[in-house]
């Protein structure tokens, strides 16, 4: 049985890096792993003078966590944290209190920067609401991918062959780390 996993992209542009990584696993995952992005990018700021009235983007996006296995999130950089995008998507899906679409979901991390640093700030940034929401976090292999224009080319998708077999890596360690951790006491 493949394990249904959403994948949360930080970057809200659609030919961001992020998101061509993301799309790079999700097809070297198949068919172990059925990575289905989740968009973030219509959920008005979380509220909590909202929750009584739910907004429908907020409805649609804690749905579609709620029901599957793990969560992948990719994310670049922003001012060496995460994207304001991504924060508001984790409160979303953290409220209202006690029902937290979080809990206990086995989750992993994939930085992307043009840079040099792989986006490492936003990887360590993320850690910390993730623990907080009790997300059991994959530690190794850690990704971060720095310069990303050289293994992404012009059509969006990963061209290298060292980063393809990484990835690759990563996705069937990360599957490991779904099946050991999914419903361990959560």
């Amino acid at each position: 049985m493949s394990l249904n996993v959403a994948v949360i992209v930080g970057s809200l542009r659609k030919g961001s890096f992020s998101r061509s990584v993301a799309l790079a696993v999700k097809e070297l995952a198949a068919p172990r792993m059925n990575l289905n992005l989740v968009e973030i990018g219509d959920l008005p700021l979380y509220n909590p003078d909202m929750d009584e009235n739910t907004p429908a983007p907020w409805a649609r996006f804690r749905g579609e966590v709620a029901k599957v296995d793990a969560v992948l999130f990719v994310t670049p950089e922003y001012n060496r944290s995460i994207p304001g995008g991504l924060k508001n998507a984790i409160d979303v899906g953290s409220r209202p209190y006690g029902k937290s679409v979080w809990q206990g979901k086995p989750a992993a991390i994939v930085s992307v920067s043009p840079g040099l640093l792989g986006a490492f700030g936003a990887n360590h940034h993320l850690r910390q609401p993730l623990v907080f929401l009790d997300m059991p976090i994959l530690q190794q292999p850690e990704m971060y991918l720095s310069k990303a224009g050289d293994f992404i080319g012009e059509d969006g998708k990963v061209n290298n062959d060292a980063t393809r077999d990484f990835l690759k890596s990563f996705a069937g360690k990360f599957a490991d780390w779904i099946e050991r951790n999914r419903g361990a006491g959560y």
